[in-house]
């Protein structure tokens, strides 16, 4: 998940709402289902089925457990949630990536910037994994510091928005 990242505020604050701390719930959820829900699963039938005592990692550790219970239908299940998965992480990042572009840019930065996406794409599915994980942990660590400065220096704005909400003080 994006928790303290700061990129999935990039498409909340797109939402249409009566106030912030409404969409700020509904992003919530995404979280709770991510973590709690699909990981949670994850590592119950990794542990359930003894999967990780067998030395395999990452998608075949999860592939090995599922298939322990289900058979070749385990192997159908992870490789449909990796693709499921890769394909929304595209289109997701895609999005953040554009608007920060546009932000910085202006609107005659967008196109160039879809051309230089699209080109990446095959780039990060030919060179090394572990290039790629670093490099997605390197931008993630630059994109983390300022909205960890920024949410200590919002934290106020956030818990006066929260207690307003909650207390039933918005508009309906």
């Amino acid at each position: 998940n994006e928790a303290g990242l700061g990129s999935a505020p990039i498409a909340h604050a797109s939402a249409n709402t009566d106030h912030p701390a409404r969409q700020g719930s509904i992003a919530m959820l995404g979280t709770f289902i991510d973590t709690i829900i699909v990981c949670s699963i994850t590592g119950l039938a990794i542990v359930s089925s003894g999967a990780w005592t067998s030395g395999a990692e990452g998608a075949p550790l999860s592939a090995l457990a599922f298939s322990s219970t289900f058979g070749d239908f385990g192997n159908v299940i992870v490789a449909g949630g990796l693709a499921i998965f890769a394909f929304t992480t595209l289109l997701g990042w895609s999005l953040y990536s554009e608007r920060c572009t546009q932000f910085l840019f202006g609107d005659r930065a967008v196109l160039p910037f879809r051309v230089i996406w699209v080109l990446a794409v095959p780039f990060g599915a030919v060179v090394s994994l572990n290039l790629v994980w670093a490099l997605a942990d390197i931008m993630n660590i630059l994109m983390a510091i300022p909205n960890l400065i920024a949410l200590l220096l919002l934290s106020p704005v956030v818990v006066r928005l929260s207690r307003e909400f909650f207390d039933g003080r918005h508009p309906e």
